[in-house]
């Protein structure tokens, strides 16, 4: 794709006249030439929607994906399911639900909200009473807040009953979904794993097994998988390993969830990786593997170790907060500054800015104390409440700031308005200089993987080059993690292979491992239902 900076290959824009710290690095200060001749210099209003409606806060960071939990064979399957939808709620925190079979009939509850909102009830989890348990965290990439779209999604099929719940984006469902709806299907949701019923419902393969595995087969994106019938536990990962599924094992009990740290919350042993393109089915007499997508080279996704996993998770055999320790250290090795003070945007911006106060030798400080406690209070706030901003959230400690040359350390750049408040805010507590440094490259490119990520021309960095950001963000000097840094601080010391890359990087470089049939044939402009249904609320 068309590099929308019109500098580097790697991404790096820099102004004539500007050092180029490290090779690749994006790094710029303030009063650096634009980069572009005739550049507009005059920027859109990014927390202004062209309708003149505010954007809310948080839609200036990454969306969480979803996180999914599944159990097998064990009495209290519906809790540990609950326990570890609860340790992979930063995936998501829209919705959650869970479907329990107890040996006779299966058993579901699907709520909007939190899962300890409703899921730590005792009468819910004797609702959900089972010894198999599959669960869902939702953050919707497709469809709407209503119960009819939350997952795990169930439906009576020739074989039983089948349960599915998937995170992640099918990048042909909406193609899949047209084709079935012109042959006759009915759909009950605006949901894509809604596909995945009606496809392993229309196979003419006689067992489940044959069947589920070749649905998949039809199914491009990327995508983790569970499915739960009465007498297995089914997970599968796309061909490319984009999102990931894990292994453990409690009291002999197999476990497929998202995450490692959800295995921990439960004292659960963490035993590996569903592999890219495999299918486990388990039952009773153990576990079988099936790789229906032959043998491709892995590209997991990138952003796990940036921003989506929790930091005490571990991915691909590294420890998550451990690998963006060494994306602060990259990072001040291509973008140094003289400065007194590195303090990180809380909260994912800490671990990079450990990294970088470590390898700077410059003081950390927690100078930006963060309100945990403000979330859905202010969903539809007065005119004035949105006026004060990112003080709802994040507040300077004046003490430490007045008078010192601060490096705000972040994880990554979407719009850039939530920077923009904050580089102001620093100002105002008296800071003498505001550098910002990014623990990533610059995302120019939007995610159909089921990260949900603002349109192209939403994203600052696709229509904005280096100098025109930081005149933005209204910045001391700016600068973002060259592609081949993330790669060293994962391991990779020669940087990216551009012929072979080991990670799914698109968001940075508009490499996209997939087809993207929906949104090549503008199938994703249509409207998926004329059915408008109300939240439910406990």
């Amino acid at each position: 794709m068309t590099d929308m900076f019109n500098g580097q290959a790697d991404g790096s824009t820099l102004a004539e006249g500007s050092t180029l710290l490290a090779e690749g690095s994006t790094c710029l200060a303030e009063g650096s030439t634009l980069l572009a001749e005739g550049s507009d210099t005059h920027h859109p209003l990014f927390n202004r929607m062209e309708d003149g409606t505010l954007i809310n806060l948080d839609d200036d960071k990454l969306h969480e994906e979803c996180g999914i939990f599944g159990v097998f064979r064990h009495n209290d399957a519906p809790a540990l399911t609950a326990l570890g939808l609860h340790a992979l709620q930063h995936r998501g925190q829209e919705a959650a639900g869970i479907v329990s079979f107890n040996g006779k009939v299966f058993k579901s509850q699907k709520r909007n909200g939190l899962v300890g909102d409703y899921f730590t009830k005792k009468r819910v989890l004797e609702k959900l009473e089972g010894h198999t348990a599959i669960g869902h965290a939702r953050y919707s990439t497709t469809g709407d807040g209503a119960l009819r779209n939350l997952q795990p999604l169930y439906a009576d099929l020739k074989s039983g009953g089948f349960a599915c719940c998937h995170n992640g984006n099918f990048t042909n469902g909406l193609t899949l979904r047209r084709d079935l709806v012109n042959a006759g299907a009915i759909y009950q949701s605006n949901s894509d794993s809604e596909v995945l019923l009606h496809l392993v419902a229309r196979s003419k393969q006689a067992k489940l097994t044959d069947k589920f595995i070749e649905a998949i087969q039809e199914l491009e994106g990327g995508f983790a998988l569970l499915a739960m019938t009465k007498h297995k536990l089914i997970g599968a990962r796309d061909r490319f390993g984009i999102r990931p599924l894990i292994l453990g094992k409690l009291d002999g009990s197999y476990i497929l969830c998202s995450e490692t740290c959800a295995l921990d919350i439960i004292g659960a042993e963490y035993i590996r990786e569903i592999k890219n393109g495999e299918v486990v089915v388990i039952t009773t007499d153990g576990i079988q593997s099936y790789f229906p997508f032959g043998e491709v080279a892995p590209r997991p996704c990138i952003f796990e170790y940036i921003y989506f996993a929790r930091p005490d998770s571990v991915a691909g055999g590294k420890t998550v907060y451990e690998v963006r320790k060494k994306f602060g250290i990259e990072l001040a090795r291509e973008c140094p500054a003289d400065i007194d003070m590195v303090v990180p945007v809380p909260d994912s911006g800490v671990p990079a800015a450990i990294g970088y106060a470590q390898e700077s030798g410059v003081p950390f400080e927690l100078a930006i104390i963060r309100n945990h406690y403000v979330g859905r209070t202010f969903i539809e706030p007065t005119q004035a409440i949105r006026e004060l901003g990112v003080k709802l959230k994040l507040n300077p400690i004046r003490s430490l700031v007045k008078g010192k040359r601060i490096m705000l350390i972040d994880d990554s750049v979407v719009r850039g308005t939530t920077s923009v408040k904050i580089v102001k805010m620093m100002f105002d507590a008296g800071a003498k200089e505001v550098h910002m440094r990014v623990a990533c490259p610059p995302i120019k490119h939007p995610d159909y993987y089921g990260i949900d990520m603002p349109t192209q021309k939403s994203l600052l960095a696709a229509t904005h080059n280096l100098e025109q950001m930081r005149d933005f963000m209204g910045a001391t000097s700016l600068g973002f993690m060259s592609i081949d840094g993330v790669y060293r601080a994962l391991g990779h010391p020669n940087g990216r292979d551009d012929a072979n890359p080991a990670y799914t990087d698109h968001y940075f470089t508009g490499d996209y491992p997939t087809e993207l049939r929906d949104i090549n044939d503008r199938v994703a402009d249509k409207q998926l239902s004329f059915l408008e249904s109300e939240p439910v609320e406990e």
